[in-house]
């Protein structure tokens, strides 16, 4: 029986389509995680310093995760000109960067003064890839839902709806906004 339009989706309804959206936030993230792993290992591998390969490898994975999220997770989301929720996944984007950063300089300078082993290229992969990332991770997924992909409460009844339709074509880009 189809879901009657002027009721509000069902707990169970709501639920499902989170559990749908998490899954698909978090392969795209794994997909960037494992493009920001790689890149992060080659750079420091080849001696850059850890802070500066950190930064690299992480605006590469983002702008992977930037349209994965955008044409795949939140696809039936508010969807504004593409150059404006680039910005603003940027910026939040930045803000976590600054978390797994945070975690990397207080693990790498702060505790590796006091205990060497936290200056090696595990511990760094350890504390920025992994403690950091899950940390940005979580706030990532609130941010991205909340500011740039704007999901509302009616979202989750429209992606229960739809969820095996082809993406809606109303969202691709102009020319204009591609850029």
């Amino acid at each position: 029986m189809p879901p009657n339009p002027a009721q509000p989706p069902s707990l169970r309804t709501r639920l499902q389509a989170l559990v749908r959206e998490l899954g698909k936030f978090g392969t795209v993230g794994s997909i960037a995680f494992a493009i920001d792993l790689a890149i992060f290992s080659v750079l420091r591998g080849s001696g850059t310093e850890p802070l500066l390969a950190k930064t690299i490898s992480t605006v590469i994975a983002t702008t992977v995760a930037f349209f994965g999220n955008r044409f795949w997770t939140w696809r039936h989301g508010q969807h504004t000109h593409m150059a404006r929720q680039y910005t603003l996944f940027f910026v939040m984007n930045a803000i976590g960067l600054g978390i797994s950063l945070a975690i990397l300089a207080l693990s790498h300078y702060g505790l590796g003064r006091i205990w060497p082993v936290f200056e090696s290229q595990l511990a760094d992969t350890i504390s920025g890839q992994f403690v950091g990332t899950a940390l940005a991770t979580m706030f990532r997924f609130w941010s991205y839902r909340r500011f740039v992909f704007r999901v509302t409460g009616d979202s989750g009844k429209d992606e229960a709806a739809t969820a095996g339709d082809p993406p809606d074509q109303s969202v691709a880009p102009s020319s204009s906004s591609a850029h």
